[in-house]
């Protein structure tokens, strides 16, 4: 099962059908509302799941996602695999490759339990160290550009 809030459903709905037609068990639940939580709507629509892939536009630092924790709050007994994937993060695309790819992780149980969508986690791993190791102000976004080859270090004349 497939649960996300927002824009994205529409999305995750063209993903789930065209799974669906190739014989892959797979749903989606899109959520109206986060406050009140439908608690007891969830546990009715999705308490049979076995895997539950969250679909996240923002990481809370020690909990992974707002949705999925409260996700994980409404499921009975804890026999799902709660998956949170975080995406469209700086504005990056949600697409249906990206979205197909890591259903799929999912369903073969290859996907880490809080993973980013899309991100490229050795770029921002760069930075970190360089920061880490510089300890100074600047830019840094700059930095990452750089490391992407978007933009070249420009010299400062003496």
């Amino acid at each position: 099962i497939v649960c996300a809030l927002g824009s994205v459903n529409g999305t995750i709905k063209d993903v789930v059908d065209e799974m669906r037609s190739e014989g892959i068990k797979i749903g989606a639940v899109s959520l109206c509302s986060f406050r009140p939580f439908p608690t007891e709507a969830l546990k009715n629509a999705i308490g049979h799941a076995t895997r539950v892939v969250t679909i996240e536009k923002s990481l809370s630092v020690g909990i992974g996602g707002n949705v999925s924790h409260n996700l994980r709050m409404a499921l009975p007994g804890g026999r799902a695999r709660v998956y949170t994937v975080i995406a469209g993060l700086g504005g990056r695309p949600i697409t249906r490759a990206g979205l197909k790819r890591v259903f799929l992780e999912a369903h073969g149980d290859r996907l880490d339990p809080v993973s980013f969508l899309d991100l490229k986690t050795d770029v921002v791993a760069r930075q970190l160290e360089r920061e880490r190791l510089n300890r100074r102000t600047g830019p840094a976004a700059e930095a990452i550009l750089r490391d992407l080859g978007a933009v070249r270090a420009a010299s400062i004349p003496a």
